[in-house]
């Protein structure tokens, strides 16, 4: 668990605490479970109308990843690619089969399954750019789920105040329950811009940059997998990590660039170029 991450969102309830108090009002007078049922639920009800139960569950499972930390070490990675590529020029490929079943990232284990196998550097990454893509389409459509839900908390913070003033006008002849129902009122509206703009926004936002950085590590990572393939020179490969590492490149694009040269690589290895 990322605790940093939580910071903006304890300090953002704070400020909004100490603000009421600051204003003469009460901490209990924030807590309306009417309203908070009225914004949660109806924004709930709206999501699944819009994306269906299946993907509001993988959002849900993935906003566990919006609070941790899950890309490698790059230093860890470096020293396992100058592993994989050490192997590969001492022993051969089947000499990476053991590091398979250890590996604990499917990513990294399907691509050295891939060179095990023998299967061609442009092959390896045309297969290993299929799962990044496949991995792209499933988050963003996760995201998409967050963001729709900022944009209808607040919608539903301003129904559930539409409602208390309806109740609120009813009982115009006893001011007693005239006061509940205006402050229930601007409960609503408050739990619906709070919610949007201290949880879901950011929620959204957050994991469109891990997804941004997770793509980029894996197409640092398809580089160094194809490198190892091939049989490049060790030195080689640690430069092409190194600048992959510092490179702000659009991983799709560097893919599709690197499948080109793999494939002129392929055909010129081949025995009929040959």
């Amino acid at each position: 668990m990322d605790w940093r991450s939580l910071t903006g969102l304890v300090l953002g309830i704070g400020g909004i605490l100490l603000g009421q108090l600051a204003e003469g009002g009460r901490v209990g007078s924030l807590l309306q479970p009417a309203g908070l049922l009225i914004v949660v639920a109806g924004t709930l009800g709206a999501v699944l109308l819009q994306s269906g139960p299946a993907q509001v569950w993988q959002a849900l499972l993935l906003l566990r990843a919006g609070f941790g930390e899950s890309l490698h070490d790059h230093a860890i990675l470096q020293r396992k690619v100058r592993h994989w590529s050490l192997v590969m020029r001492r022993s051969g490929a089947l000499a990476l089969q053991p590091l398979v079943p250890v590996e604990t990232d499917p990513f990294i284990a399907r691509g050295l399954r891939l060179i095990v196998d023998g299967v061609p550097s442009a092959k390896l990454i045309e297969i290993l750019s299929c799962d990044t893509e496949r991995l792209e389409q499933q988050q963003q459509h996760s995201i998409k789920v967050w963001e729709a839900a900022g944009g209808y908390a607040p919608t539903m913070g301003i129904l559930g105040a539409v409602l208390s003033l309806i109740q609120a006008m009813e009982n115009l002849t006893e001011p007693a329950r005239l006061g509940s129902g205006i402050a229930v009122a601007f409960v609503a509206t408050l739990y619906g811009l709070g919610l949007a703009n201290l949880f879901f926004l950011p929620i959204a936002a957050r994991l469109k940059a891990m997804l941004t950085d997770q793509l980029a590590e894996r197409d640092m990572l398809m580089d160094a997998l194809a490198a190892v393939a091939a049989g490049e020179a060790l030195h080689v490969i640690e430069e092409r990590f190194a600048a992959a590492n510092g490179q702000a490149a659009l991983p799709q694009r560097a893919a599709h660039e690197r499948l080109r040269d793999a494939e002129r690589s392929d055909r010129a290895t081949s025995p009929r170029a040959r």
